[in-house]
């Protein structure tokens, strides 16, 4: 039905607005049943082809799919400014690629018409829709809310749907999109009220989520809205987020449930869980400025992922030579090591141009993490950040490296890091946000995972962060820059540690700045990387220029018989990452 016949209709109840629709089908499937079907002779009052069944579904579905522009709800949906659900379905998809499941699913009331016949007068449909659809001509499932059907909260129909989607995810073993606006079932206490009884709260659905995480069946969810309770929970579960700056909110109630439970007034949903609150405290992964730049980041990410963990990630043609050199790169770490340098140049330089996805790049900013290509091949990639407290890795740092390593081992990603690393953050602000603890659990994540991982040292390697980020495979597979610098502890400060005794003495006759110089050209003349390399306590010293040429020609064999014999060994349960 045109819009503009539904705005000249808006004054109609829903009853004469279904029984328009259903003449309108009727009248089709009378067309289609008179040239196709024959006529047949019956003393029964029920036509012989079911149209009559086939009239109601497709009325039902005709109403499901046709926005109501008096309704209140569809009428805020576009006063904030916010796609209707089945608009964002369009647009996110290939064109005319959804297929819906469970279409006429909702609340019907009937009407009987006679002793074998009833027929619907009122329909509200479910406010969960979902589906099988193509992303770029791949294959996915889609599950979304419609926020204008009792603001995304839980109706007849919705907890049976979202478990069915969960299921066949894991049966068809295909991507899961999820597109949050509401509290996608969670609910209200209406439905106490409408039951009659109030119910235990329980997430059936939950297990087969958790299980899917674990196969590396991509979960991949977007904040379009307010994203409550439930909702909030489904798309922080994902193994990628991302919220739409201007309309996306997530928190675990709104505030007037705050208001009365902590007595914290007048918050907007802003205040309360927008933005700026969760795409910097790693609720949420990525942000985006709007729904187009939401749906654009979910395509993105699924061409890194594979369909689940019994697969290889995705390789596609590649027009950037493998051999491309960067001579720029010879000079980019700075002689004089307190000295800082931009460590995305070196990323943005050794990867596949422009294939560079970051991920979480507002929070844990001592870490860079994300994922990119070599010769096409898709990598994880870590590196540290000497921009932010010199590039020594702080809780929120270790909280997304932990994060990126557990999606790579899911998805069978190999990883090149770049390490340039002083060691954990130290102070009070360090010790207060418990540095250690998260620091602990980056070492389980690099000791307990299995994807390959290449490091090119470029400058420092000290402490545990150091010894973690390169001693968690054996045998290692590195390579250093001659900008290399490593030890236990860095020369500034461990100097002062490991000569405390000589260095008070030499104060006591006024010469300790000259023994501290003189011990420091000592200990810098012995740190010559190229001695390290005599030593053969690192296997090789390379030209920066030719970081590329180096890190493909390691992703061409990762993903040769070190990916098949992976494979073999997930399919046979022998390897199981873990993910949630």
């Amino acid at each position: 039905m045109a819009k503009s016949k539904l705005d000249d209709e808006s004054s109609k109840t829903a009853v004469q607005r279904l029984d328009q629709v259903t003449a309108h089908v009727a009248d089709e499937q009378h067309h289609n049943s008179a040239s196709g079907i024959s006529k047949r002779q019956s003393s029964s009052p029920l036509p012989a082809d079911y149209s009559d069944i086939l009239s109601t579904v497709s009325t039902l579905r005709t109403l499901a799919r046709t926005p109501n522009s008096t309704q209140r709800g569809y009428v805020r949906q576009k006063q904030a400014g916010k796609l209707w659900v089945r608009e964002r379905i369009e647009e996110l998809l290939d064109r005319d690629t959804f297929r819906e499941v469970g279409s006429i699913s909702g609340t019907v009331k009937w009407e009987t018409t006679s002793a074998t016949q009833e027929r619907p007068v009122s329909f509200t449909p479910s406010n969960n829709i979902q589906g099988t659809g193509k992303l770029r001509g791949r294959d996915v499932l889609l599950t979304a809310d419609d926020f204008s059907i009792r603001s995304g909260h839980a109706d007849g129909a919705t907890s049976g749907k979202t478990q069915y989607l969960e299921k066949m995810a894991i049966a068809l073993k295909l991507p899961v999109v999820k597109l949050v606006d509401g509290s996608s079932g969670g609910g209200s206490v209406t439905t106490i009220k409408k039951e009659g009884w109030s119910y235990l709260p329980s997430l059936p659905h939950f297990r087969y989520v958790v299980e899917q995480l674990n196969m590396g069946i991509p979960n991949i969810g977007a904040v379009l809205g307010p994203a409550i309770g439930l909702g909030a929970a489904r798309v922080v579960a994902c193994h990628f987020s991302v919220m739409a700056a201007d309309i996306g909110t997530l928190f675990n109630a709104g505030p007037k449930v705050v208001e009365g439970a902590t007595f914290e007034e007048g918050l907007s949903f802003q205040d309360l869980g927008g933005p700026m609150m969760h795409c910097t405290n790693g609720t949420i992964d990525n942000l985006a400025a709007n729904e187009a730049e939401c749906f654009e980041q979910i395509r993105t990410i699924l061409e890194y992922l594979p369909n689940s963990g019994l697969d290889a990630p995705p390789v596609i043609s590649c027009e950037d030579p493998e051999n491309r050199e960067d001579v720029a790169l010879r000079s980019i770490i700075p002689r004089k090591q307190a000295r800082m340098y931009n460590p995305r140049t070196i990323i943005n330089s050794v990867v596949d141009r422009g294939s560079w996805f970051e991920i979480g790049g507002l929070w844990g900013k001592t870490a860079i993490g994300g994922l990119a290509r070599l010769a096409g091949h898709p990598v994880g990639v870590i590196s540290l950040n000497c921009e932010v407290n010199g590039g020594a890795l702080d809780a929120h740092g270790s909280q997304k490296l932990t994060r990126l390593l557990k999606l790579c081992d899911v998805m069978n990603i190999p990883v090149l890091q770049f390490v340039d690393v002083p060691g954990y953050a130290i102070g009070t602000m360090a010790e207060r946000t418990a540095t250690m603890r998260w620091g602990v659990e980056l070492t389980k994540a690099y000791f307990s995972t299995t994807v390959p991982i290449f490091s090119v040292i470029t400058r420092k390697v000290f402490g545990v962060a150091g010894g973690v980020m390169l001693g968690a495979r054996d045998p290692p597979m590195q390579v250093a820059w001659p900008s290399g610098q490593w030890g236990s502890l860095p020369l500034e400060g461990g100097i002062e540690v490991g000569h405390r005794h000589e260095l008070r003495e030499a104060e006591k006759v006024g010469r300790k700045e000259e023994m501290y110089r003189a011990l420091d050209t000592e200990y810098r003349r012995l740190m010559n990387p190229v001695r390290t390399a005599n030593a053969f306590g690192v296997e090789e010293i390379i030209d920066p220029k030719d970081t590329r040429a180096v890190c493909c020609v390691w992703v061409k064999h990762m993903y040769g018989a070190a990916m098949r014999e992976r494979l073999a060994q997930r399919a046979s349960g022998r390897v199981q990452p873990s993910f949630a």
